[in-house]
C-alpha cells in the first residue's frame, strides 16, 4: 500500500484545531450573504490571496475579520459540522476543538449562540459521522486576565459540556504566567488545562505553562527543543505535544518542512501528535499534515502509527475509549504491514 493510502485510512484523533480557523472561504461568503455582513473581500479567490501572510499577527488580523460572519447558533453549527465532514474523510475518529468565545462576545454575539451552535454541530457529527469530540474554551492571551475570568464566568451554564480551557492568540509578550490565576480557577472547576507555548515564544514559556498553569497537554511546543533539560522533562512526564507542521511552515516557524523538528522529537522520546491548527488558513487538514511531513522528512509508517496512537493517548477520552481507539490503530497498522 502506498504511504499516502496508509495515512488516508489510519485512524487518528485531532487535538489542536481552532474551529474558527476551519472557516473556508466558500462558507465565509455563504454566511456573509445569510447574515448581511460586509466583508473586505469581493471573491473567494481574493480571500485565498489574502492568506499569503508570513507571521502570526498578520494571520490573526485576517482570522478575526473572517470571524465577523459568525453570528447565530446555526452559523456555529454549520461551521462545526463542515469541519467534522472533512475530519471524518481523513479517518479522524475523535477531535478536541478549540473555540475563542471572546472573538464573538466582544462583537456582541451571545455566548449561548456560540456554545449551543458548536455543541449541536458536535452532536450531529457523532450521530451522522461517528466522530466523537470535546470542546475546549480558549482565552485570548493578548487580552487581560480579568477578561479571561469574565469569559469563564459567562460559560458557567455549559461547563458540564466543556472539557477544558486553553490559551491562544499572540504568544510573544504574553507569557503563560499572565493567566496563572484563571487557570488555577479552571482546575478547581474540574476542567482540563492546555496552552499554546513554545510556538513563537521561548522555552521559558513552556516552563511557565508546566509549572504555573499545570497543563495537561502542550500545544505546539516546538521551541522546547532549544532546552535539553526541558526535552528530558517532557519525555519523562509523557507530556503530549500537539504539533502543527503546515501551520509552522505558513507562519515561518520553520523555513522548510524537511527541517521540521518532529523526527528529532520522536527520537528523543517526546509524545508528539500531528494536527492542522487552522486548516482553512494553513493549507491543509490533518491528513495533509501527515502526508506532507512524511514526504519531507522520511517518516516511517511505524512513526506515523505511533503518532496516531499518541493522539488517542493524549486525548481527554475515557481510558476505556482510549483503549478501544488505540486497538483500532494497532489492528490497522498490523493489517497494512502484512
Amino acid at each position: 500500500m502506498p504511504l499516502d493510502a496508509f495515512i488516508a485510512g489510519l485512524p487518528k484523533a485531532e487535538l489542536h484545531l481552532h474551529i474558527e480557523g476551519s472557516l473556508e472561504p466558500e462558507l465565509m461568503f455563504e454566511l456573509a450573504r445569510r447574515n448581511g455582513v460586509s466583508i473586505p473581500f469581493d471573491s473567494v479567490e481574493a480571500v485565498r490571496a489574502a492568506y499569503d501572510f508570513s507571521n502570526l499577527q498578520d494571520f490573526l488580523d485576517i482570522y478575526y475579520a473572517g470571524a465577523a460572519v459568525l453570528l447565530t447558533r446555526r452559523d456555529f453549527e454549520d461551521l462545526a459540522f463542515a469541519y467534522f465532514q472533512r475530519a471524518a474523510a481523513d479517518a479522524v475518529r475523535h477531535a478536541e476543538i478549540f473555540f475563542d468565545p471572546q472573538t464573538h462576545t466582544d462583537r456582541g454575539v451571545p455566548m449561548a449562540e456560540v456554545v449551543e451552535g458548536l455543541l449541536a454541530g458536535m452532536a450531529r457529527a457523532e450521530r451522522e459521522l461517528g466522530v466523537t469530540s470535546r470542546l475546549i474554551l480558549c482565552f485570548l492571551r493578548h487580552l487581560d486576565e480579568a477578561a479571561a475570568f469574565a469569559t469563564l464566568d459567562a460559560a458557567t451554564p455549559w461547563l458540564d459540556r466543556i472539557a477544558g480551557v486553553g490559551l491562544d492568540s499572540s504568544e510573544v509578550g504574553h507569557p503563560p504566567s499572565k493567566f496563572q490565576r484563571v487557570f488555577e480557577r479552571a482546575g478547581e472547576l474540574g476542567l482540563k488545562r492546555v496552552a499554546h507555548a513554545g510556538e513563537e515564544g521561548p522555552p521559558a514559556y513552556v516552563h511557565e505553562a508546566l509549572d504555573l498553569l499545570h497543563i495537561d497537554r502542550m500545544d505546539h511546543g516546538n521551541r522546547s527543543m532549544e532546552d535539553e533539560a526541558l526535552v528530558r522533562r517532557l519525555a519523562a512526564e509523557r507530556m503530549t505535544l500537539t504539533v502543527c507542521p503546515l501551520s509552522n511552515l505558513k507562519l515561518c516557524v520553520v523555513k522548510d518542512l524537511k527541517d521540521h523538528p518532529v523526527p528529532e522529537m520522536l527520537r528523543q522520546g517526546l509524545h508528539v501528535t500531528l494536527n492542522s491548527d487552522d486548516p482553512a488558513y494553513f493549507g491543509g487538514y490533518v491528513n495533509d499534515n501527515y502526508r506532507e511531513l512524511a514526504h519531507a522528512t522520511g517518516l516511517t509508517r511505524e512513526q506515523l502509527a505511533q503518532m496516531a496512537r499518541n493522539s488517542f493517548e493524549g486525548s481527554f477520552l475515557s481510558e476505556a475509549d482510549k483503549a478501544k481507539r488505540i486497538a483500532e490503530v494497532e489492528a490497522y497498522a498490523t493489517r497494512q504491514s502484512v
